[in-house]
C-alpha cells in the first residue's frame, strides 16, 4: 500500500533518518515510536508529503486516501461542532458524524456550539473526527490521545480496532499502543527497527534479540582474538604457512557481527526528602468553582464538592475535559479564588504545580538555561548543568531558546524547574503529555519512592496504575472520591461508559444516580479503614520480600567464602552469621505467606 525506501533526512552533519525502508500493507495497525526528537513526526510528514528527504522515495497507489491527525493544527472556526465535522465528509451515513462525537466525549447540547468556543483540547477532538469520519485507507495519528479524558481513549481504543483501513500512529500510550497496533516501528538514533508485535511485547523481543547480539559478538570476538594469535605465533615459520594463509582468507571472509545501536540516554528524576505536614494537606467543603462567562455571569463548573487530601496520599483527579479538574488545581494552587464554600491548604504545605500548559508559562524568548538559573537557589548554582543533564539537556542544548524546544522537551524543562524547588506537596496537572515512554517510566518510579504528597491530573492509565491510591472522579458538574487505585476506578467506568455510549438519549445524571442508589450503601468511615489496611498490608508486603532478597543475597555470598575460605576469613563468624540470616529469613517467610494467603 505505501512503500517508504531508503529515507535519509539529515540537518548538516546531524542525522535524523538514515536509509530507513518499511513497507505498510492494507490494514495493518501500525506503532510508531521512539524518543522525543527521533523523527517520528517527520517521518509521517514526509509520507504525506508536506516534507521532502534528502535522498529516498515514498511510493503509493494513486487511489490511496490518507487522513492526518498533527501535534499542532489549524481549527476551523464559524461552523458548530456537528456541522463543521459533517462537512469534511458530506456522503457520511446518518448519524454516524453524531455517534463519533459522543465517542470522543461531547455532549448532545454541545454538537451545536460554535467551534470557537471550544478549547484547543476539545478543537483537537473535531479535527480526530472529521478524519474519522472520512475513513481514509491509511491513517496517521500523531500523539491522538494527548488531549482525550480516559473514557474517549478507551472509545478511540475500541474503534481503531474495528478500524478496516491501515493505522499509523504516534503515542507515548503503552496501553493504548498495546490494545490498537498489532506491529511495532521504533526510531533509533536514525535507524529504524520494526518487530511484528505490539509495544509491550517489542520491548521484551528487542532486549533477547540484544542479549542474543552481545553473547554472539562476544564470542566472535574471542575467535577472532584467537586466530589472530595463531597468525602471529606461526606466520613466519614454513611448516604452517598454508594454516596461516587459510586463516588470513578466512578472516578477511568473515561476516562480522554488530550490536544494534541503542540510545541509553535516560532522565534522571529524584524528588528531595519532603519535610512533614500536618495530617490534612488540602480539604474542602461545599466549594463550588467556575470562571466568568461572556453574558457577564459566572460559569459554574462544578459545585458542593467535598474533597480531603491526607499527608502521603497519591491521589489522581479523573473526567471528562471541561469538568474542572484543572479548575480545583487553580483553586488548589490559589490562582483562582471559588466562588463559594471552604479551602485550605493544611500545616506547613509548601506546594509544587506543574501547569498543563508549559508553552504559556515558559518564556520563548529565554533559553534553557536562562529558565532554570532564575528561580536557582543559591546552593544549587554549582550544580546546574549537572541536573540539566539529568533531564537530557547537555552541552549545547542548555543555550537552545524556549520557543524551539518540543513538546516532550518543554514538559522536561517544567519538571526541572520543579525540582529545584523543594516542596512536601506537588500537583502534577497532565505532566505526561509529549513526554516518551521511557521518560514517563522514569518519571513514574520517582513518583512513587516521593515521600511527600501526590496530587495528579492525568488521562495516561498506565502511568497512573500503580501510581495512586485514591482517585476523584469529576463528572457532570460533581466531584466523587472513589478508594482505590485506577484500575478499580475504571472497571466500574466501563460499564457505565458502555451503557451510555448505546443509549439514543443521554442523561448522565440521572442514570449514574440510578445506578448508585441501585448499590448497597456502604459506610464511609470502613471503607477509609480498608484502604489504609489494605495499604499497610500491601507495604508489609513490599517491606518483607525486600528483606528476603537481602537476606538470601548475603546467605549467597557467605556459602561462596565457606566454599573456597581466605586465611583471613573467620569461619566461624561466618558461620554464625548464616545461621542467623537463614533465621531471619524463614520468620520473614512465614510472615510473608501468611499476608499473602
Amino acid at each position: 500500500m505505501v512503500s517508504i525506501n531508503n529515507l535519509t533526512v539529515a540537518f548538516g552533519s546531524y542525522v535524523l533518518l538514515d536509509a530507513i525502508s518499511f513497507h505498510i500493507s492494507d490494514g495493518e495497525k501500525i506503532g510508531l515510536v521512539g524518543k522525543n526528537g527521533a523523527g517520528k513526526s517527520t517521518l509521517m510528514k514526509i509520507i504525506l508529503g508536506l516534507e521532502k528527504p534528502d535522498s529516498g522515495r515514498i511510493e503509493m497507489p494513486r487511489e490511496q486516501t490518507m487522513g492526518y491527525l498533527p501535534q499542532i493544527m489549524e481549527h476551523g472556526r464559524g461552523l458548530s461542532v456537528l456541522a463543521e465535522v459533517r462537512k469534511a465528509c458530506p456522503d457520511a451515513a446518518p448519524g454516524e458524524a453524531e455517534k463519533i462525537l459522543r465517542g470522543l466525549g461531547f455532549l448532545p447540547d454541545e454538537l451545536e456550539r460554535a467551534t470557537e468556543t471550544f478549547s484547543q483540547g476539545w478543537n483537537m477532538r473535531i479535527e480526530l473526527a472529521k478524519i474519522l469520519l472520512a475513513k481514509p485507507s491509511l491513517l496517521l495519528l500523531d500523539e491522538p490521545t494527548n488531549h482525550l479524558d480516559i473514557e474517549s481513549i478507551e472509545w478511540l481504543e475500541d474503534y481503531l480496532k474495528a478500524y478496516k483501513g491501515a493505522i499509523l500512529v504516534v503515542s507515548h500510550d503503552r496501553k493504548f499502543l498495546d490494545g490498537v497496533t498489532t506491529r511495532t516501528v521504533e526510531i533509533m538514533l536514525g535507524r529504524l527497527y520494526d518487530y511484528k508485535v505490539p509495544y509491550s511485547q517489542y520491548v521484551e523481543l528487542r532486549k533477547e534479540r540484544i542479549a542474543q547480539q552481545t553473547a554472539a559478538y562476544e564470542n566472535q570476538q574471542k575467535m577472532i582474538a584467537k586466530t589472530e594469535e595463531f597468525i602471529r605465533t606461526f606466520r613466519y615459520k614454513p611448516t604452517k604457512s598454508n594454516q596461516v594463509q587459510s586463516r588470513i582468507k578466512a578472516l578477511e571472509k568473515l561476516e562480522r557481527i554488530e550490536i544494534d545501536e541503542t540510545d541509553n540516554s535516560t532522565l534522571h528524576v529524584k524528588f528531595p526528602p519532603a519535610s512533614r505536614t500536618g495530617d490534612v494537606v488540602y480539604r474542602c467543603t461545599g466549594l463550588e468553582a467556575g470562571y466568568p462567562s461572556e453574558s457577564g455571569g459566572m460559569k459554574i463548573v462544578f459545585s458542593g464538592a467535598d474533597v480531603e487530601i491526607r499527608r502521603g496520599e497519591k491521589v489522581a483527579f479523573v473526567g471528562r475535559n471541561g469538568e474542572g479538574k484543572t479548575t480545583l488545581m487553580r483553586v488548589i494552587t490559589g490562582e483562582l479564588e471559588p466562588i463559594s464554600g471552604e479551602s485550605k491548604l493544611g500545616h506547613n504545605v509548601t506546594l509544587g504545580y506543574f501547569a498543563q500548559n508549559q508553552e504559556d508559562i515558559l518564556d520563548p524568548k529565554d533559553t534553557v538555561w536562562s529558565t532554570v538559573e532564575r528561580i536557582c537557589p543559591a546552593e544549587m548554582r554549582t550544580r546546574l548543568r549537572d541536573l540539566l543533564a539529568q533531564f537530557l539537556f547537555r552541552g549545547d542544548d542548555i543555550d537552545k531558546r524556549v520557543s524551539v524546544l518540543s513538546g516532550g522537551e518543554r514538559a522536561r524543562l517544567g519538571m526541572a524547574r520543579l525540582m529545584l524547588q523543594n516542596r512536601n506537596v506537588l500537583a502534577l496537572d497532565e505532566p505526561t503529555n509529549h513526554m516518551d515512554i521511557a521518560s514517563k517510566d522514569i518519571l513514574k518510579q520517582a513518583l512513587q519512592a516521593f515521600d511527600g504528597t501526590l496530587i495528579i491530573v492525568s488521562h495516561d492509565r498506565d502511568f497512573l496504575d500503580g501510581l495512586v491510591d485514591k482517585v476523584y472522579e469529576f463528572r457532570g458538574g460533581r466531584v466523587k472520591e472513589h478508594l482505590g487505585g485506577v484500575q478499580d476506578f475504571l472497571r466500574k467506568l466501563r460499564i457505565d461508559t458502555l451503557q451510555e455510549l448505546d443509549r439514543k438519549e443521554v442523561s448522565t445524571a440521572p442514570q449514574a444516580e440510578t445506578a448508585a442508589a441501585a448499590q448497597p450503601v456502604q459506610d464511609y468511615g470502613q471503607l477509609r479503614a480498608k484502604s489504609k489496611e489494605e495499604k499497610k498490608k500491601r507495604q508489609r508486603i513490599e517491606f518483607l520480600e525486600k528483606e528476603i532478597a537481602k537476606d538470601e543475597k548475603r546467605m549467597k555470598e557467605i556459602e561462596s567464602v565457606l566454599a573456597a575460605p581466605g586465611k583471613d576469613d573467620d569461619i566461624i563468624e561466618l558461620t554464625r552469621e548464616y545461621l542467623e540470616l537463614k533465621r531471619d529469613a524463614e520468620v520473614w517467610t512465614e510472615e510473608w505467606v501468611t499476608l499473602n494467603d
